[in-house]
């Protein structure tokens, strides 16, 4: 990957794209939230609308125009609500200003601790700057690609750039990638029995997976497998079996179109084997602090969301951890989107996961609240960082 390659997959139409995804999801959310009525019972004689069950179904659905209608004076016990008198209820008040400043507080946590890990995972040979350019460019680049592909091989790339060589570069990347998946393998069981099961599911629709129908939990637990599978193939690829990961690299690389690269990838998977006898020697507190380092980055993006909700919401002990444990689950939506960074399905997720903490005419406007503070940073800080680093880079190296 060359920086002409790096040039195009972070051109400038690339971030406009992404913007307008977002924006464009954003914005019909916030537009059907200015449309959305919502009736709420008062006591009777206090409101103008009564309930009729139209649709029959016994039960009362607080959101659906067509199950209310006018009362006579008097006798009307529903009133409804429109989105300017749900924010009309908001208390602004310093305690709500105090819960977002901590929202952006989180986010520095998730940035700081990734760095300490880069760190730890390079034995310090990135300084504070350096890896400070390294996250802020793989944060970039994972917000321009699809969640499932995410910025590893552009990860790579900065890392070579950095004068890390390619095979450390390859073996970090797996390594931070088996990380993530180990705190979300752990995560996962430990939150189902702090909140239990029917908690921790938001009921939404099911999905269909190779002509198998399945309900949220059973798509969940089928992301779950293949997270366990992957980290199963890193931990033994990178740590026990690295001379099979190189024969597997030898093999990609021998198909007729790629096979002019098939002495650099000879040359990766040498580094891959002489990178995994050095972790194998590796004490046990270098990899208990990556993973520390790897759960504070996780916590702090996690409660990002949990500082939003609280800022507008009053939430007990409980319900934050409900919260904390359902972007477990939004995580799994998102890097599973074919779209850059996740735009617009995360903003979907948002939606599905929280919105029963949400109240009503407010969901729009926090998950907006949410990507600004969380993912359109990154957009901005990568397109400004990009045509310096890579010509200090160029400089540097030639």
């Amino acid at each position: 990957m060359e920086e002409k390659e790096i040039k195009r997959k972070f051109r400038f139409s690339r971030v406009i794209i992404a913007l307008l995804i977002g924006l464009s999801v954003s914005g019909y959310m916030l537009y059907t939230n200015l449309t959305d009525v919502r009736f709420e019972e008062v006591e009777t004689g206090h409101g103008s609308f009564i309930w009729t069950d139209a649709n029959r179904n016994g039960t009362i659905d607080y959101s659906e125009r067509a199950e209310f209608v006018k009362a006579k004076s008097g006798e009307g016990n529903f009133k409804k609500i429109t989105y300017s008198e749900a924010l009309g209820e908001i208390e602004w008040q310093f305690q709500t200003a105090m819960w977002l400043f901590l929202a952006f507080i989180m986010m520095g946590v998730r940035d700081v601790a990734y760095m300490v890990r880069i760190r730890i995972l390079t034995e310090k040979k990135l300084s504070w700057r350096q890896s400070f350019r390294v996250i802020m460019m793989w944060e970039f680049a994972s917000a321009l690609t699809p969640g499932v592909v995410g910025g590893a091989a552009v990860a790579m790339f900065i890392l070579k750039k950095e004068k890390i060589s390619l095979g450390k570069s390859t073996a970090i990347v797996m390594i931070t990638a088996m990380l993530d998946n180990l705190f979300y393998l752990i995560m996962i069981p430990t939150m189902l029995i702090v909140i239990g099961s029917d908690q921790f599911f938001p009921e939404v629709g099911g999905q269909e997976i190779l002509g198998i129908s399945l309900n949220i939990m059973g798509v969940f637990w089928a992301a779950y497998g293949i997270i366990l599978v992957l980290f199963g193939f890193l931990l033994v690829g990178v740590l026990y079996k690295p001379g099979w990961l190189k024969r597997i690299l030898i093999g990609i690389f021998s198909i007729k179109f790629l096979r002019k690269w098939k002495s650099g990838a000879i040359d990766t998977g040498n580094e891959i084997i002489a990178t995994s006898k050095e972790l194998k020697g590796k004490p046990s507190s270098y990899w208990v602090r990556a993973f520390l380092a790897t759960a504070f980055s996780w916590t702090g993006r996690f409660l990002v969301v949990n500082c939003i909700m609280a800022a507008f919401i009053s939430t007990n002990l409980m319900d934050q951890l409900i919260i904390y444990a359902r972007q477990l689950g939004m995580w799994v939506i998102m890097i599973v989107s074919p779209t850059p960074g996740g735009s617009g399905v995360a903003e979907y997720a948002f939606s599905s996961f929280l919105e029963v903490f949400i109240p009503f005419g407010l969901t729009g406007l926090l998950a907006v609240l949410w990507r600004l503070i969380s993912y359109y940073p990154y957009l901005f800080i990568g397109t400004a960082m990009l045509p310096r680093w890579v010509g200090s880079r160029k400089k540097h190296n030639s």
